[in-house]
């Protein structure tokens, strides 16, 4: 009769990978730390990041100079580019869980990464290549105002693009 020789899971290691996939969570969008923005000449304040990117994806109806109300369309570009990108994050996160029940107590982390990597470059695709409600012909004579030539929504000098990231954290973390 064979010996069957069984070896005991590295229970620490095993344990220490399952906690890393379930209390921490990676967020998309703009980072605190690259919403800052410089206004334009002659302006006082402008939105940062996080602000235009809000404005962008959901629309609004803003109060401008002399009191004219101007509207803004929404232009979804955060939440449908992740969306499409359903598929592969399960496959990194799924990855990364399978890691982690092998003991593999960083493949938690680097899932995360992997998937935050995903989402950031689908967002950014996104805004690149739309599709969105065209720019208004005031928001283009602005453009020109102040030297630049571009007509896509979304972009102009491509800060709020770049701007686009991910972070880890807690899931505690307000």
């Amino acid at each position: 009769m064979p010996i069957e020789i069984r070896k005991k899971p590295n229970t620490s290691a095993l344990l220490s990978g399952i906690r890393s996939l379930t209390r921490m969570e990676v967020l998309v969008g703009v980072p605190a730390e690259n919403a800052g923005r410089q206004p334009e000449p002659g302006e006082e304040r402008t939105l940062n990041n996080a602000e235009i990117g809000y404005v962008q994806e959901f629309g609004s109806t803003i109060e401008g100079p002399g009191g004219h109300a101007f509207t803004i369309p929404p232009r979804p570009h955060l939440r449908p580019a992740v969306a499409d990108v359903n598929a592969p994050l399960a496959v990194a996160l799924r990855k990364g869980a399978e890691a982690a029940l092998k003991g593999e107590a960083e493949a938690g982390e680097e899932a995360l990464h992997s998937a935050g990597l995903i989402a950031q470059n689908a967002v950014r695709n996104k805004i690149t290549e739309g599709p969105f409600v065209p720019l208004a012909p005031a928001t283009l004579q602005k453009r020109r105002g102040h030297g630049r030539a571009g007509d896509r929504p979304l972009i102009d000098s491509g800060a709020y693009r770049n701007s686009i990231s991910y972070v880890i954290r807690p899931k505690d973390k307000p």
